[in-house]
């Protein structure tokens, strides 16, 4: 599609030439022209907050979202993670958590309207920012024109994007406007790229409202814009820089405006106040904008599917994606949801919808952990994958998508010998047969001393992604250990694999069960009379991942800033309740059940 045909979506009165033969073209909802949105020509705000399906158990979106409502907000924003729809290559699931069609009916059954983020990219702090590993594994270039990614993009959108055609207001449904890639402005500079994207949407059916999103700067604007959509920004502060930088007949709309702020490992819990957020939305209401707040509700990085950062060195993003937003992790409406519910109010003709009651959860408890295995002893029970390796692969190589991997080598060393990993993403526990030697990290220690004698003996190391990268241009690389491993200045060679499933461990019939080795895998079990939301900690635990009753919720680390892992009450059954923890640095006695959430130290988040 022509930018001549584009540009007929975004509100001016350009004449299309089309054959005669065509399809009539059905008119969106939402356009925008001389500086103001129009729903169905008359002037409209979109009063957005920011709620991911695949970071809310799906039995608690209609909760969520019937708390956005009361909010005041007119719609609920969200991404769409491809990785999450798509694992393996070719088998895209659209069925249980992962069925976008349902969240997005019970949003409009509900009275809101639907801003859709459709990736390819969508960053989100979420694992590779939504790209599939499958493909950023083989795919230099992520982002772009590259043929391979962009037929990977195009086989994606046929699958989803024909789902999504029928929801638009247009045909009956909420979805009022879609986003073109994400902060793209801050990355590349491929404007065929963006362009094919936008043609993608158009060509599968999609009519309603396009929008890019990006940084006050006006080097973003130029590179992150296409024709046809509507230049959107991205900011904590800077309403007036905003509206310096927006494009002539342009509508002034924050896509992303930052309320609070997502976590690192081992730094403080960030936080913004009600005065603050409320401050920066009443200023760009009163310059006439449109806002969407990022996070009305954050939600969790269940799992592994936390992202991260690179500055310099990796800062994985912690489990909790409460972000300090109006409605917290487990659905608590706090300050800041009051003080947007009285802002937003005037906005409504007919009124807001009442408060709902806060969450119910369990009362505090504590059980017992017991240790079933050693982490050595659990990776014994793990088939090898594939042949002997003359070189460690990756966890791409190997098919992994995140986790651990253990990879094994028989060795000989000399007296005062050093071992070090070079290339190693992200973690990695060292034994040389059954003695643990140390921890090895990415951007910390990445040698250490053999047993200062020499001999030779089976080195095993545990490896683990710390989580995928998802913003700038590091975002695909890989995991596992990428170069090879060293002894002085000899590579080893002849490597075994083990991948370390994803669902919860348990100890194999024979297995010594002796506590001598402080880490592995324990169980605790709960016996509850009613579902209930919960918080768990594990005191005394060093870094672990936990399942409950079979579903992995996430990690701990004792560097914090997190010491309370989110529970949601769908995931707990009346009676018996299992909960198992895999640590590999250090087991604690005993696993928790806490009615309050604990984030850790707090630092005031104002943004930019």
């Amino acid at each position: 599609m022509s930018d001549l045909l584009a540009s007929a979506f975004d509100g001016s009165s350009v004449a299309v030439d089309a054959p005669a033969a065509a399809s009539p073209i059905v008119a969106p909802t939402l356009t925008w022209r001389d500086g103001e949105i129009l729903r169905d020509g008359v002037a409209h705000r979109i009063l957005a907050g920011s709620i991911h399906y695949f970071r809310v158990h799906p039995d608690q979106w209609e909760d969520r979202l019937r708390r956005l409502a009361a909010m005041g907000a007119n719609t609920v924003d969200t991404y769409v993670a491809w990785n999450f729809h798509e694992r393996v290559e070719g088998d895209v699931r659209f069925d249980g958590w992962r069925d976008i069609e349902r969240f997005i009916r019970l949003a409009g059954d509900i009275g809101l309207d639907v801003f859709l983020r459709p990736s390819p990219y969508i960053c989100a702090e979420w694992s590779n920012g939504g790209i599939p590993f499958w493909l950023s594994g083989r795919v230099a270039a992520l982002r772009t024109s590259d043929a391979g990614f962009l037929a990977a993009v195009d086989a994606w959108y046929d699958e989803l994007i024909p789902r999504l055609v029928p929801l638009q207001a247009s045909h009956g449904g909420p979805i009022v406007a879609i986003q073109i890639e994400n902060e793209y402005g801050s990355f590349g500079s491929d404007a065929a790229y963006l362009a094919h994207l936008r043609e993608g949407l158009r060509c599968r059916g999609m009519v309603e409202m396009l929008t890019t999103a990006d940084g006050i700067t006006g080097d973003m604007i130029e590179h992150g814009s296409v024709p046809g959509a509507m230049a959107t920004f991205t900011f904590g502060t800077g309403v007036a820089r905003a509206v310096e930088l927006r494009r002539e007949g342009d509508a002034l709309m924050c896509s992303e405006l930052w309320g609070g702020w997502f976590d690192h490992w081992g730094e403080r819990h960030h936080v913004r106040s009600a005065a603050s957020t409320g401050g920066t939305i009443e200023e760009l209401l009163a310059a006439g904008g449109s806002v969407s707040l990022y996070m009305a509700h954050g939600g969790t990085n269940f799992g592994l599917w936390n992202g991260a950062n690179h500055d310099r060195v990796l800062q994985p993003t912690v489990t909790s994606y409460d972000s300090d937003a109006p409605i917290g992790e487990d659905g608590t409406l706090n300050e800041k949801f009051h003080a947007l519910r009285a802002m937003f109010a005037p906005f409504h003709a007919s009124g807001l919808p009442p408060v709902p009651a806060g969450p119910r959860r369990q009362a505090a408890a504590s059980a017992p952990l017991e240790q079933r295995s050693s982490l050595l002893q659990l990776v014994a029970t793990l088939p090898v994958t594939g042949e002997v390796s003359p070189r460690p692969c990756t966890f791409e190589e190997l098919g992994a998508e995140d986790g651990m991997v253990a990879y094994e080598a028989d060795v000989s060393f000399p007296a005062d010998a050093m071992l070090t990993i070079d290339g190693l993403h992200d973690r990695a526990v060292v034994f040389l047969d059954a003695q643990a030697l140390g921890v090895l990290e990415r951007d910390g220690q990445t040698s250490l001393a053999l047993p200062v004698e020499g001999g030779a003996g089976r080195l095993t190391l545990v490896v683990e992604s710390l989580g995928r990268i998802n913003y700038g241009p590091y975002t695909g690389e890989g995991k596992g250990i990428m170069r090879g491993v060293m002894i002085g200045r000899r590579l080893v060679n002849g490597w075994t694999h083990r991948l370390v499933p994803q669902e919860a461990p348990t100890a194999a019939p024979g297995l010594d069960r002796s506590a001598e080795a402080s880490d592995g895998v324990a169980v605790a079990s709960f016996d509850i009379a009613e579902p209930l939301d919960a918080w768990l900690a594990f005191p005394g635990g060093s870094k672990g991942m936990v399942w409950l009753n079979g579903f992995l919720l996430g990690r701990y680390w004792k560097v914090g800033p997190q010491e309370t892992l989110y529970a949601p009450a769908p995931l707990w059954r009346a009676g018996r309740n299992e909960i198992v923890v895999l640590d590999t640095d250090g087991l604690g006695a005993t696993v928790e059940i806490r009615d309050e959430p604990s984030f850790g130290e707090t630092e005031e988040f104002i943004g930019s």
